[in-house]
Order: structure tokens, then sequence, then C-alpha cells
């Protein structure tokens, strides 16, 4: 059997040392700092030893308290995030799908409405994921490109990620060959600066772009210019699934290099029988295959 000392000392503990005195910590935790002291005092008499050195107008802590705190912190940390976790998982029809803007627009969202036809019970939320901000412990899953190995996270693989120029009808007409890319504007992807010469490498070119054009925060906005007649675009798989098949976009040439990475659909073991991730994990990897 675990012989704990008292919580209510360890929390009092930890909320004074890491805000630096007992007044501080019984605002936090709606106590009075005569509490906070008297829980600190039992604490320390019934583990032994010293946590602070008490002086007029602050707290210093020992060698003890110094080792005792990180831990600790720790600790309170997992139970909350633990707690967050469970209690954002009470309500089975909530799904909350982290996912990186351009993924979203141009290829979640047009299809969500499959999800919703299939199961109007189920509250989707779309967060704002992606490289910067991949999951949160709150998140149903998330949705993210990469090699497949997120520590923590089971990976569900949906499809590829391939490199290929993109370009409106027009501006297809008169590209005959890659060579013909040298007289073109290439639009670029400001943190993806290396899909160009990726796919030029493929290609076997050596070529700058007879015009500069502007560089975009995005794929989304970078393939939205395509569409616009702005210039040719990397299109990334599946990016530009919907808008090939649409005609407002063209490949003009049949090449394509991989990027290196794949989609992945991911979230935390403790998810694995959440009937909402179940039936978005289910139906997503049906559209991938599809």
């Amino acid at each position: 059997m675990r012989k704990l000392p008292s919580l209510n000392g360890l929390r009092a503990f930890e909320a004074s040392a890491r805000l630096g005195s007992f007044a501080a910590a019984g605002a936090e935790l709606a106590v009075t700092q005569a509490a906070v002291s008297r829980m600190v005092r039992l604490l320390e008499e019934r583990l032994g030893y010293g946590l602070f050195e008490r002086h007029a107008n602050r707290l210093t802590l020992t060698w003890q308290g110094r080792t005792l705190l990180p831990g600790l912190t720790s600790a309170f940390d997992a139970v909350a995030t633990l707690a967050a976790q469970i209690g954002s998982m009470s309500d089975a029809r909530v799904l909350t799908v982290g996912v990186g803007t351009s993924f979203a627009m141009r290829w979640l969202i047009p299809r969500l409405g499959g999800f919703q036809a299939r199961h109007p019970d189920i509250e989707v939320r779309i967060a704002t994921g992606g490289a910067q901000h991949p999951i949160r412990d709150d998140w149903s899953c998330g949705i993210l490109l990469g090699d497949g190995n997120w520590p923590r996270y089971e990976a569900h693989a949906l499809f590829s990620a391939d490199l290929f120029p993109v370009c409106a009808p027009a501006i297809a007409q008169r590209l005959k060959s890659p060579d013909d890319l040298r007289h073109e504007t290439l639009l670029q992807v400001v943190h993806q600066a290396d899909d160009w010469p990726s796919w030029l490498r493929g290609a076997n070119l050596k070529l700058r772009p007879g015009k500069r054009g502007p560089r975009f925060d995005s794929y989304a906005l970078a393939l939205q210019a395509a569409v616009d007649g702005l210039g040719v675009a990397i299109g990334l798989r599946p990016y530009v699934q919907d808008d090939l098949a649409a005609g407002r976009l063209v490949a003009p040439f049949a090449m394509a290099v991989p990027k290196g990475k794949a989609w992945y659909l991911i979230a935390s073991p403790a998810r694995r029988d959440d009937p909402a991730f179940v039936a978005f994990r289910d139906w997503l990897l049906a559209q991938a295959k599809a």
C-alpha cells in the first residue's frame, strides 16, 4: 500500500515554492496564507525534514525542497493533463481535429459533409494544427505530414505526398516541355522552399524562372494564386486533387517527385475506443483509400 504524504500539504508546498510565497499560494489555492503555512509545516513534520528556510520577507528552498519540487510539479501537471483529456472525452459526440489550414481548406472540409451526413450526432470542431501545433491533449486527433514517428501517439497512414507543377489551363497551353518553365512565374511557398528545387532536380533541369513572383505563407494561398493565373505552383497531393478533377488546375507534365513524407492521422492511445474518433478514423481511412 502506498504511504503518501498529505496531498493538501504537497499542493501547498508546490504552489508556495513555485510562486515564492505562502500568500501567493493561498490566493491560488483559495485559502488563507496561514492555512498554507500550517499545511506546509505539517508536511515537513510528516516527512521529517524542512522544505523551506523562512525569512522575514521571503522563502528559500532547502536542498530537500529543491529536489522535491520538479518531480512534484511534473506529477501535478500530468494529473491535470489526464483529467482534461478524460474530461474532453466525456461527451462522445464531440470530435476535435487538429489540422493545418491548407489541408483543411484543400481536402478535408470539401469532404466533411459526407462525414456529417453519416454521423449527424457528432459535433466536429476543426482546430488550428499542422507543423507548429501538431496536437493537444484535449483534441481528439491530428492530421500531419511527416515520417510516421510520433512518440506517445498512434499513427494511421493516409496517403503519400507527391510534388508536381500545376497551373491554370491558359498557362498550361503554352507549356510544351519542362524547359518552358524558364519563361514563367514560379509561385513559392515560403516555408517549403525546397519544393521547386526538388522537382527540378527530378526533371534534370537547371533553370531560373524568367519572372519573380509573389511568395506565400501557405500552399492554400499559392494554389489559389495558380487557379487565378498568377503563375505556376508546385502542387502537393492531395491538395490539388479536386482542382485537377474540376479542371481549375492542370498538371502540364507527367513527372511527380515524392516529398519524402506522408500524411498521417495521429491520436493518443487513450482515444482508441472513443466512439467519435473511431467513426472519424474509419471514415477518413476509407476516404484516403478512395
